[in-house]
């Protein structure tokens, strides 16, 4: 999915300076943004209180929306560079076509993982004949510097490892939970899980210590570690937790982020991730010239122009503003 902010701000995120190395609760407030014509999401990372947990630097939260009557998604090809994006719902479908020749159709709890590598370009769009409802999350990874050039690609995962206890079903999207492995690929620890729990549900998930955690509310009214988390919002959790107690007053469902603090520092513009603005300068032109990024073919529109770039020159802000 792309970052549509006509206006994007350059900004300098990652490093270790800002990571907190023990149990918080900070809860965030999103962002609204319009995607396109028809769907508003709420953008939670970046945010205005923290810009990173791990190496998840990007969390969309969008529906549910009522769709039946509506084009839906629809998100023209555009592209990404240094980050992987993760496509994740809980009702409707998403048809990903993207420059390598990936065509699919998502579906709620299956995974779409894309990885940008040097370059690549991809349309996201609700199928002519879709579902009601559409409701989901879109994500992005940064990659490190080592595998920031990898070849483009698209992973489709229909069936992933699926975690219980009484109350709580944890569909583990990537990375490792309570022994559980996921066939996603990922170039940094991490973990992302979506907590599916039942009402009354009270329950405690295994942590790593070492990982920082955030916990995104995507339905119902649940207590995460004795804090009310509502639909749209991120709680931010620190580090230092070996577990996280959750307790639901209705169903509800959650989405875990974690993983080991991104030492690297990087700067995020529009769809790009880099290191130095020079390099998102060049991504720009590339994009705008028509090379490096490849075609998306089948998509029934034109590509997104890139915004322009600010005059003033990249503000360094760090994990958190």
């Amino acid at each position: 999915m792309s970052n549509l902010d006509r206006e994007p701000v350059p900004a300098v995120c990652g490093g270790r300076g800002f990571v907190v190395a023990e149990p918080v609760r900070e809860l965030l407030s999103p962002r609204r943004v319009m995607l396109g014509e028809t769907t508003e999401v709420r953008r939670l990372l970046p945010n205005l209180g923290r810009r990173m947990v791990g190496a998840w630097c990007f969390v969309d939260h969008y529906g549910p929306d009522d769709i039946a009557d509506e084009p839906g998604m629809q998100v023209p090809p555009h592209p990404h560079m240094g980050l992987q994006t993760v496509s994740w719902l809980h009702d409707g479908e998403v048809l990903h076509r993207d420059s390598t020749g990936g065509l699919q159709t998502i579906r709620p709890r299956q995974l779409g993982l894309m990885t940008s590598g040097r370059a690549i370009s991809h349309s996201e769009e609700s199928p002519g004949s879709h579902a009601r409802l559409l409701h989901g999350a879109q994500l992005w990874i940064a990659l490190p510097d080592s595998h920031r050039s990898t070849d483009p690609r698209f992973e489709f995962h229909p069936e992933l490892p699926v975690v219980t206890a009484p109350g709580l079903t944890a569909t583990l999207i990537l990375g490792r939970l309570d022994g559980a492995v996921s066939p996603g690929t990922t170039y940094t620890p991490l973990v992302g899980a979506d907590l599916a729990l039942a009402r009354g549900a009270d329950v405690r998930l295994p942590l790593e210590p070492d990982f920082e955690y955030a916990v995104l509310s995507m339905s119902g009214e649940a207590h995460v570690d004795g804090v009310p988390v509502l639909p749209g919002s991120l709680l931010y959790l620190g580090c230092g937790r070996s577990e996280l107690p959750l307790r639901a007053e209705s169903d509800a469902g959650l989405m875990l982020l974690g993983g080991e603090p991104f030492e690297e520092e990087l700067v995020m513009f529009w769809n790009f991730i880099g290191r130095t603005q020079e390099e998102i300068e060049q991504a720009r032109h590339d994009w705008q010239t028509g090379t490096r990024f490849g075609e998306v073919k089948g998509y029934d529109g034109d590509p997104l122009p890139a915004p322009e770039l600010p005059s003033a020159p990249l503000k360094r802000r760090g994990r958190v503003r």
